[in-house]
């Protein structure tokens, strides 16, 4: 068996989720650019560039109030995603897993954990050329909202260039309609 096929047969049993702190930090990063070169060649060309994430912008969304948590297994970190609390709602932020675990349920694992309900609807952005990301979100339960709501909720909610926002898109659970994204926004 190749190094690559490392075969996993109790992975779940084997992942432990806690929360990431300063130590953490080059192994976020490893994680997120290493895992991030799935968007080079999809996303446009003018959005993408090396590193993907560099130290500056991932303590910025730290200060930015971004928490990390991790998940771990018996070989260290291999997978991070974050959440940030803004006004009325909670952003899920930089979801990456190492790519020799992509596809064991470390996403799930880490998505599941941070997305227990507090009542505050949960939104998501992610570039709408990839599908992969949009289908994983889905399969749990976010559903995209409307094209005319997208641009409104990434303006109030991120802070974003707005040619990422012009190619983005937004899930949110619940599910949120063009008039319930409208009243979020004034409610928040």
């Amino acid at each position: 068996m190749a190094k690559t096929e490392t075969y996993l047969p109790d992975i779940h049993e084997a992942l432990t989720i806690r929360p990431c702190d300063d130590r953490d930090e080059p192994e976020i990063l490893r994680i997120v650019n290493v895992a991030a070169i799935a968007y080079r060649g999809v996303i446009p060309d003018d959005r993408w560039h090396e590193p993907y994430m560099p130290l500056e912008q991932l303590r910025s969304e730290i200060h930015a109030g971004v928490r990390f948590t991790g998940c771990h297994a018996a070989d260290g970190l291999v997978g991070v995603m974050g959440i940030q609390p803004v006004r009325n709602v909670r952003l899920i932020r930089h979801a990456y897993v190492s790519p020799e675990f992509q596809g064991r349920g470390v996403g799930s694992k880490l998505l599941e954990h941070l997305t227990q309900s507090d009542g505050a609807p949960i939104l998501i952005g992610t570039w709408a050329a990839a599908g992969w990301a949009i289908g994983f979100y889905e399969r749990h339960g976010f559903g995209l909202v409307p094209t005319a709501a997208v641009a409104p909720l990434l303006r109030n909610y991120w802070h974003i260039p707005e040619r990422q926002i012009e190619t983005s898109v937004v899930l949110s659970r619940p599910l949120l309609g063009e008039d319930d994204a409208a009243r979020l926004i004034a409610d928040g």
